[in-house]
């Protein structure tokens, strides 16, 4: 590689399907054409993991996918034992995520962590030129232990794919959706969720619950029941069984619409039919990629106020639940955790059944707000000037 451009390594694999790969996609597909920087994968990019990228998007960044593949390859990037980078490196930090063998020119360590106790990452955070965060409450604990400068860039949403639109006519009108999104675990706290709609759904026949909790590890949602009476289990083939665990937990499994996994590219359709989005999550280490692509899309969206969560919530854009209790087993280790309140949730969700109007004024200055300030092209552009205030 002779470009003078400066070369940037995102040292994790890009795709469709979870949090890390869709921000790599987008950042990488942002800078592919950058005058001023040449992007690289730390892992081979294939088409599969395109999921359903449009041809033209595919083709603009077609050139920038082949020369990151070819210098993985002649790099020897992913192979065994350490290595230099002629070129900045941005590094996935966090619990379970190993500290690369990748070193480059310099190194910016993007720290994401729902386990506030961080002396793990002791023995290595001092090789990051900069700490980088998505949540001023990740940025907050990692300024207390390091007594360094961190910054915080805000994850985004694609608003010509996440953005209001009409619905397909194909839904039943005479129904109320309520959408919950993010693999399962007691974090996101699905459990206060399935508490909630298990009341109001009794006082409402045309509650429908849309759940989109399938993720690329069932494994380890498996035995999960949080505040519920029976807990999650896996089906003959391995999978979530969800409709199971809602019969068990006295909702009738007829009112929930289960999501399995899908590539994100196809998530606006759906929350587009949505009436409501619900995150009551106990703990966020960024914003809740669910909760922006829902506000993106017009839909009104109810939060719990804790942790990362706080960095989204402004007046008028979105519901924020309040009562913010004492996590049950809460220790040092969950710091700034919140456990919302299920009876909050379900006035919350009266409230926004039954004001038509406030519904759609929240969900519509949410879709204005996220687009002006929760892009992947304003992300990109910000960690760009981070990147080049390196050089």
């Amino acid at each position: 590689m002779t470009s003078d451009k400066a070369k940037v390594l995102l040292d994790w694999e890009l795709n469709c399907d979870f949090g890390w790969g869709i921000l790599g996609l987008n950042v990488f597909s942002h800078w592919a054409n950058d005058p001023d920087i040449t992007p690289l994968s730390g892992k081979p990019i294939a088409n599969h993991q395109l999921g359903l990228l449009d041809p033209l998007r595919v083709s603009s960044i077609s050139n920038a996918i082949v020369l990151s593949n070819h210098c993985i390859e002649t790099l020897g990037i992913g192979r065994p034992g350490s290595m230099q980078f002629d070129g900045t490196v941005i590094h996935p930090v966090g619990h379970g995520t190993p500290p690369s063998p990748i070193s480059g020119t310099r190194n910016i360590g993007r720290c994401i962590f729902e386990n506030t106790n961080i002396s793990p990452f002791d023995g290595w955070l001092g090789k990051y030129d900069v700490l980088l965060c998505a949540s001023n409450w990740n940025a907050d604990v990692l300024r207390k232990r390091t007594k360094r400068d961190v910054r915080v860039i805000f994850e985004g949403i694609d608003p010509s794919l996440f953005c209001p639109g009409p619905r397909s006519g194909l839904m039943n009108p005479e129904r109320f959706y309520i959408f919950s999104g993010g693999k399962v675990e007691f974090r996101k706290a699905q459990d206060l969720v399935l508490l909630a709609f298990r009341e109001f759904s009794r006082r409402h026949a045309d509650a429908i619950l849309v759940a989109a909790w399938h993720s690329p590890w069932p494994q380890w949602a498996a035995g999960y029941k949080g505040r519920l009476d029976t807990a999650l289990e896996l089906d003959a083939n391995g999978q979530l069984d969800v409709k199971k665990w809602v019969a068990d937990n006295g909702i009738d499994p007829g009112k929930v619409v289960e999501i399995f996994r899908i590539p994100n590219q196809l998530m606006p359709a759906i929350l587009r039919e949505m009436d409501v989005a619900i995150q009551p999550s106990r703990a966020e280490a960024c914003t809740s990629l669910p909760v922006k692509e829902a506000m993106a899309c017009g839909v009104a969206v109810i939060v719990g106020e804790n942790t990362g969560m706080k960095d989204l919530i402004k007046e008028g854009i979105c519901v924020p639940l309040r009562t913010q209790g004492k996590v049950p087993g809460a220790d040092s280790e969950m710091l700034g955790w919140g456990e919302s309140d299920v009876g909050e949730i379900v006035e919350t969700l009266e409230m926004l059944y039954r004001d038509h109007r406030r519904r759609r004024r929240i969900g519509s200055e949410a879709a204005v707000w996220i687009r002006e300030h929760r892009t992947w092209q304003n992300h990109a552009h910000e960690l760009k000037k981070l990147v080049l205030s390196l050089a």
